[in-house]
């Protein structure tokens, strides 16, 4: 499934996998996973297909992978309590071979981009990078240097944006992320933070109009 409640389609030869972390870290960094997760992503995919243009992929706030300006993959989290522990469980989708019409984000799948990647060969990678960014992460102690890394690879960084949240609709431009992952955006009417939403990067051409 997507996030709040949208459809999620799983056609064969994508990559579906789900990471359950159990007391991951103290809640007030939950949230924080959501770039310790993507990066490691945008990671297993670099070393899965073999790819040098670091600069290709990059990541969408929070936690879209984005290739050539279209969305490639993501993943969604949720928790919950289970016996006397905290959980999160992340699911990961990539799209390999295909990739879903009609979007609400225009999307694409990685082999029509010329890679050339194998599933389970993703999935080991996968698997390694998640490992590494969780121990560079350390359970929140050291999420300035994920904060970091995520922004070396932001999509559309100091550029215009639109954001979408349940309550508003509003644009401004993307001026980076606070210690805590919201997203900061410049204004007319001054600086705000987001904690929830949904981006959608605009030409400099439309943000004008």
């Amino acid at each position: 499934k997507g996030r709040n409640a949208r459809n999620w389609v799983s056609p064969a030869g994508n990559l579906y996998v789900s990471l359950l972390l159990t007391d991951a870290a103290p809640p007030a960094h939950i949230a924080e996973l959501s770039f310790v997760l993507s990066l490691a992503l945008r990671d297993a995919v670099l070393t899965a297909s073999g790819l040098h243009d670091t600069g290709a992929l990059t990541l969408k706030w929070p936690n879209d992978l984005m290739a050539e300006g279209a969305k490639t993959a993501g993943l969604l989290l949720e928790g919950g309590r289970g016996a006397g522990h905290d959980f999160i469980v992340a699911g990961f989708g990539v799209n390999i071979v295909s990739h879903p019409d009609g979007t609400t984000h225009r999307a694409t799948h990685l082999t029509a981009l010329g890679l050339t990647i194998d599933r389970d060969g993703l999935l080991a990678a996968l698997s390694d990078a998640v490992t590494a960014r969780l121990v560079q992460w350390n359970r929140g102690a050291n999420f300035a240097a994920i904060r970091r890394d995520w922004l070396a690879h932001a999509h559309g960084f100091g550029g215009p944006l639109r954001v979408a949240t349940l309550a508003e609709t509003f644009e401004g431009t993307f001026a980076g992320l606070d210690d805590t992952g919201r997203l900061i955006v410049e204004t007319a009417g001054g600086v705000r933070t987001v904690s929830a939403g949904d981006v959608f990067p605009l030409a400099s051409a439309e943000h004008a109009a």
